[in-house]
């Protein structure tokens, strides 16, 4: 009958190799643990003897997703016709886990030694297990375990029992799986990927955003300053900054200066263009040469420290050109007016 049981099991555990399917992915666990356990065994009728109980621990390590390692040490005692038996012995076994869940099931291979003893009898013997059992999480850290084996036992003519020196029990054990340190997690799965609309395809060839006169399709420089001469890519190559843009006489910004001179600041800034800028002043014929061309450096450089204060980073050079480079009539006031100017040129 035992080793008709013994069959079973190991059938059991070969159906399982056949059957073998994966679980969902996990990442690999290689924690060690310790597992103490209880005993019931079922003895053999070469040993005269009736069942009984025992016990033990093992320490072992999962090494991945199917195999275990584990050394296993146990003591089992029970009555027979020769007197009481007792067992004290371990095993080195190897688990191969079909799957790893929640439940996981698995064959199970030892052997060992072991040290027996019927009455006043002892011996060394050599021991080795077969068997299937499964485990049960309950926490992450904390497993049932059950599994049943047959177990050969040669005492090496040690004449423990009289008549025979091998034996064939079958053990079933129960207890639990401690794993030491946190389980590995699996990784959090990503998002799906959703493609994003296509932008729509905008005309571009009669939109001219900046007013400069270049059609934003051709504009290598939006955001061109308003009132600025551009070149064909719609980059700013002058400005002319005209109207009362200095205190009588003086090299003082007006009111009316600096608010032109901050939106010019604003436009460098946002849409930077990292040309050098010679910022130019200019004068009417009124006043001597030499005076007219100090004024005109002076308010020249009020320009650039201004553009500076506000965050140009640009090289700005500053220069004056006193009367030197009229652009209108100087005989009249309208056209003194027009050559009263500062100009910001961009160089190549």
């Amino acid at each position: 009958m035992l080793k008709k049981s013994l069959l079973i099991i190991v059938s059991l555990a070969g159906m399982g190799f056949l059957s073998l399917t994966q679980a969902a992915d996990h990442p690999q666990d290689n924690r060690w643990y310790v597992a103490p356990f209880g005993s019931f065994v079922r003895t053999g009728g070469d040993r005269n003897a009736s069942d009984g109980w025992g016990g033990g621990m093992g320490i072992g390590k999962m090494l991945d997703k199917h195999f275990n390692v584990e050394l296993k040490g146990f003591y089992e005692e029970f009555s027979g016709a020769n007197g009481p038996w007792s067992l004290t012995g371990g095993t080195a076994d190897l688990q191969y886990y079909f799957i790893r869940d929640k439940f996981s099931p698995y064959a199970v291979i030892g052997a060992g030694g072991m040290n027996s003893c019927a009455s006043a009898n002892c011996g060394a013997s050599v021991i080795g297990e077969a068997g299937a059992g499964f485990t049960y999480e309950l926490h992450d850290n904390f497993l049932l375990r059950s599994d049943v084996r047959y177990r050969y036992n040669n005492n090496l003519n040690a004449n423990v029992q009289p008549g025979t020196e091998q034996f064939h029990d079958m053990t079933v054990n129960v207890g639990f799986v401690i794993p030491f340190g946190d389980k590995p997690k699996p990784a959090p799965r990503p998002e799906p990927v959703v493609a994003a609309a296509p932008e729509p395809v905008r005309d571009c060839s009669t939109q001219d955003a900046d007013a400069d006169g270049v059609n934003d399709c051709l504009d290598r420089c939006p955001g061109t300053i308003k009132g600025s001469k551009v070149d064909n890519s719609g980059c700013p190559i002058r400005l002319v900054l005209k109207g009362q843009h200095f205190q009588y006489n003086s090299a003082e910004l007006t009111l009316n200066a600096k608010t032109i001179l901050d939106g010019v600041a604003k436009s460098l800034v946002t849409y930077p263009q990292k040309n050098d800028i010679e910022v130019q002043g200019h004068t009417s014929s009124e006043g001597k040469d030499s005076y007219n061309m100090k004024l005109s450096q002076r308010r020249a450089q009020s320009v650039v420290d201004y553009l500076k204060m506000k965050g140009v980073t640009n090289r700005l050079i500053a220069k004056g050109y006193g009367e030197t480079q009229p652009i209108a009539d100087n005989s009249t006031e309208e056209g003194r007016s027009e050559n009263r100017r500062v100009e910001l040129i961009w160089i190549e």
